[in-house]
This record gives C-alpha cells, structure tokens and sequence, in this order.
C-alpha cells in the first residue's frame, strides 16, 4: 500500500472522529472530540499495521484479518467500560460506551479503506447522539409520566 494510501485512511478516520467528538463535546461528555478521534485513529492504525505486516509475510506466515477486528472490539469494550458508572439506582455513560465501541469501528473501517461503510457508519452514529437524544427523553419524559403514581390505578 502506498504511503498516501495510508495518509488518506488514517485522516479519514481522524475526521470521523472528529465528527462524532464534537457532537460529544457539544453535549458535555467526559469521551468527547480528542477520545473519540483517538479511538477512531488507533483503530485505523491498528488495522493498516495489520495489512502491512501481512504483506511484508504472505506466504510465510497466515495471518486472519478478523482477529484484529475481534481484539480490536474486544480492547476498546474494556475503554468504553471505563465510562459506564451507577449512581443513584441509574445507568450513567453508557452511550458514551456505545459511541466509543461504534468509533472503533469507523476507524476499522477507514483502517481497511472500505470507506462507505466508514461513512455511513459515522453519520448514522451522529445521527443517532445527535438527533435521538432529544428524541429519547421526549420518549423517556412521557412514560416517566404515564407511570406517575396516582395517576394509574391497579385492579
């Protein structure tokens, strides 16, 4: 692979990232644009050093790609762990965790130049921090309501 290749992939992932950072920014959360485009970056690094080193050995060594995406799933479920807390009987950080997991997965992607996937995995990711959110707690807020006690009576 040549080295603009490479440049190309690895800014690809760092701008997606970017994107999704900034949306986590805006909303004041503790994983936001330097994680996020972290997250994404290492994983396309993780990915290219994989394709790399299989090219340097092909015939010498059989290497499957999918063990990298595994570890790759698997390290950065560890990372997104990290801001998953309980407090007060609620769930606090988990779509925090989710964007960090789906980010990974961008950069996978950008790592092994499938860049449509890359895309539409990263609008689809703004889309749903962005746009769902408010969606969620209008949900969130009427069934709060609907169960209010006094409000329902039991037979």
């Amino acid at each position: 692979m040549d080295f603009w290749t490479i440049i190309g992939r690895l800014v690809l992932a760092f701008v997606m990232g970017g994107l999704v950072g900034w949306e986590r920014e805006q909303e004041d959360k503790p994983a936001g644009l330097r994680t996020m485009i972290l997250v994404s970056t290492g994983s396309a690094l993780f990915v290219l050093v994989n394709l790399e080193v299989v090219a340097s050995v092909v015939g010498v060594v059989e290497v499957d790609a999918v063990r990298i995406i595994a570890g790759i799933a698997q390290g950065v479920g560890f990372l997104g762990a990290g801001t998953i807390f309980v407090g007060r009987g609620t769930v606090h950080g988990l779509t925090t965790a989710a964007a960090i997991w789906a980010m990974s997965a961008v950069g996978t992607a950008c790592g092994f130049g499938v860049w449509q996937i890359a895309l539409a995995g990263t609008l689809l990711t703004f889309v749903a921090l962005r746009l769902l959110g408010p969606v969620s707690m209008r949900i969130g807020d009427r069934w709060e309501r609907m169960r209010a006690p006094g409000e329902c009576e039991e037979d």
